[in-house]
């Protein structure tokens, strides 16, 4: 149903005096879209088959079109592995991504256009080949001995990181040892500073158009790898970090990747001085198409949330299955997944690719126990054209193992930028449509979450407000077409925002059906 619809007696009752509902605190404003972007898969600008910041600058164009307002970046200083966490130099960009003036370049466009950049930062681990450890290494004496973790007081036993690994190997064979960084150490502290500092204004003039306007913060921790050697970091470490950050900038945005994924983060948010953390309860949720765990789930997430801290929401990202392999490529099933992580609340954020459904699992194990080579399947090269090859594509992995004999970057199976982004019906377009619907709805952007109740366990019903505007949205979890009703008294008006379906009013009671895997939103209106 199309245009106005009057006498909605049941809606506006519930949205506005249910005393069931759990209501989401209000918010800081979140007029935001995020692309989580693997830099090194999305675009080659000098044709060594290595994304770089050139080529991710070249595409900014492409970003906007969907409706992208923020990027999110993979570290981007050096290291021996592909994906640049396990540091070798945290002073240096990776020489495959480019120069210190490529960044800057890419940097200042990014904010000529509207856009902010985040830089995602993990410090708290070194390789064999960092100079802290190898000038510490059996060496007391050394002037880098409290930087570097050791178990030993003869500085042989370099202490291990996460699942207690002592050492990775590389999907190109390369093995390096790897260690924790002393965050307990006043000099590391110091060092820190200095490191993040630089990256918000590079050439220290204060104005932060060359500058990042926050950090993700990788695998954070109060107690680093439940050892309880590093532990109270967040009082002793990240909190004094993050306040002398913010006297440089008090609009850095800091969001807290937390380390223990069945967490809400809300200790993050109430302890560590950060700005956002990751919804990975929702994220957990989505795939299971169960209205009561996604329900659940949701009116914890945003209920605990304290006032101008944000959760962010999404499907996928650079360390788990992508979204359209979970569900098996079902088409509804995929643009159910946009719409919850575009419209239930917080800040979206979407995986490079996400948006023309590519594919890829994670394989822990598969390729001979820990290596990075097990997450390449979830980080390939982003489909920009209908043949699998094509200027740009980047292939940095190509002929290096089995991850390349089975990868799923194949031509003409409608997986790709180009066979998509003319077609109505694509899922690029959907994406691009529902972050343009979520523009123009102040109520999808800020809006406090309430789940509403219907009658049909297929059918999942919440409400987005903030003020005089209110947005209802209905989601159909199912691949059959459902019919539902929510009770209630009270008047007032809707404006079909998006969506088909058949809608009746009663006396007290809306009915509405739906089509399969179908959404439905409607404004509020007086």
């Amino acid at each position: 149903m199309n245009g106005l619809t009057r006498g909605i007696a049941a809606l506006l009752m519930i949205l506005f005096f249910c005393t069931s509902c759990k209501v989401q605190k209000q918010k800081v404003p979140a007029n935001e879209v995020m692309y989580h972007v693997f830099q090194r898969s999305f675009y080659d600008a000098n044709g060594d088959q290595h994304g770089d910041l050139n080529g991710l600058r070249e595409k900014l164009g492409y970003l906007q079109d969907l409706g992208i307002t923020s990027i999110l970046m993979t570290p981007l200083y050096e290291s021996v592995y592909y994906h640049n966490y396990y540091s070798s130099n945290f002073d240096k960009i990776d020489p495959r991504y480019g120069s210190m003036k490529d960044y800057i370049d890419l940097v200042k466009e990014i904010h000529k256009r509207g856009m902010k950049i985040y830089m995602d930062m993990e410090t708290q681990y070194v390789t064999e080949d960092h100079p802290w450890y190898k000038e510490s290494l059996n060496n007391p004496s050394s002037k880098y001995s409290d930087y570097i973790l050791y178990d030993d007081k003869a500085q042989s036993k370099p202490s291990s990181i996460v699942y207690n690994i002592t050492e990775l190997k590389g999907y190109d064979g390369t093995v390096r040892k790897i260690t924790t960084v002393n965050l307990n150490s006043k000099a590391v502290h110091e060092y820190n500073y200095k490191l993040f500092k630089f990256w918000l204004d590079p050439n220290g003039d204060g104005k932060f158009d060359d500058g990042v306007d926050g950090y993700r913060l990788d695998h954070m921790m109060d107690d680093l790898d439940n050892k309880k050697r590093l532990s109270n970091l967040f009082a002793t470490f990240w909190v004094p970090l993050i306040n002398k950050l913010k006297q440089i900038n008090p609009k850095l945005t800091i969001m807290a990747e937390q380390a223990n994924w069945a967490s809400y983060g809300i200790d993050y948010l109430e302890k560590a001085a950060v700005d956002r953390v990751f919804a990975f309860r929702i994220q957990q949720a989505i795939p299971s198409f169960n209205k009561e765990k996604i329900a659940a789930y949701a009116d914890t997430t945003f209920a605990r949330t304290p006032a101008n801290k944000q959760q962010v929401v999404f499907i996928e990202n650079h360390d788990i299955a992508r979204f359209g392999t979970v569900v098996k490529q079902s088409p509804g099933k995929e643009r159910v997944g946009a719409a919850l992580n575009l419209l239930i609340g917080g800040v979206p954020s979407i995986y490079y690719g996400q948006e023309i459904g590519m594919l890829g699992d994670t394989w822990f194990g598969k390729y001979g126990g820990i290596t990075d080579a097990n997450e390449i399947p979830s980080r390939e090269a982003f489909e920009w054209y209908k043949n699998a090859e094509g200027k740009g594509m980047a292939f940095w992995y190509k002929n290096t193992g089995p991850w390349w004999d089975t990868s799923t970057v194949k031509s003409s199976d409608g997986i790709s930028y180009e066979e998509q982004k003319n077609n109505p019906a694509s899922l690029w377009n959907f994406y691009r449509q529902l972050i343009a619907l979520r523009k123009a709805n102040a109520g999808l952007v800020n809006g406090a979450y309430k789940t509403l109740v219907n009658n049909n366990k297929q059918v999942y019903t919440f409400s987005r407000g903030q003020g005089k505007d209110q947005v209802f949205v209905a989601v159909n979890l199912s691949d059959q077409e459902q019919q539902f009703n929510i009770t209630g008294s009270g008047s007032g008006k809707l404006n079909q925002q998006f969506g088909v379906g058949e809608l009746r009013l009663n006396t007290d009671k809306i009915e509405a059906s739906i089509p399969a895997y179908g959404l439905q939103v409607w404004r509020i209106e007086d």
